[in-house]
């Protein structure tokens, strides 16, 4: 069996990583899921949080998505994000501004669907301010 698996991180916009991993945990909607090579086939929902790359047996990379879907076989784990950046490269006043601007659009919300959209919104604002809280230094 090969001691890597075929990674890639796709967002509407790009191509965010593709590349050979020892392992990836992805944050699913029933839980965070550990993928290694020879993984049991999967289509799965994301939800917001990291994905964790790791090789040499430690994380390495930690990259916020803000939801979408995973599709895992034995060979490859492809990440379709919504929205997808280093959790290093954010930082907690912009965090806090995205969760304000969420906020506000709710506050402006005149039909169910803005509201959906603006409390989801709030979701991933808040998850991502948690994420930068419990980030290591």
């Amino acid at each position: 069996m090969p001691d890597t698996i075929s990674f890639d991180l796709v967002t509407p916009e790009r191509l965010v990583k593709s590349e050979p991993v020892e392992m990836v945990v992805v944050p699913g909607t029933e839980g965070d899921m550990g993928v290694l090579p020879g993984h049991a086939l999967l289509i799965g929902m994301v939800r917001p949080g990291l994905v964790v790359i790791f090789e040499g047996g430690r994380a390495v990379e930690r990259l916020f998505v803000a939801g979408g879907l995973v599709d895992i076989s034995p060979e490859r784990c492809t990440v379709l994000a919504v929205e997808a950046r280093p959790l290093a490269e954010i930082g907690r006043p912009e965090a806090e501004a995205r969760l304000a601007r969420a906020r506000e659009a709710l506050s402006d919300a005149t039909t169910e669907a803005a509201k959906a959209v603006a409390e989801r919104r709030i979701y991933v604002a808040e998850t991502l301010l948690s994420l930068l809280d419990r980030a290591p230094r």
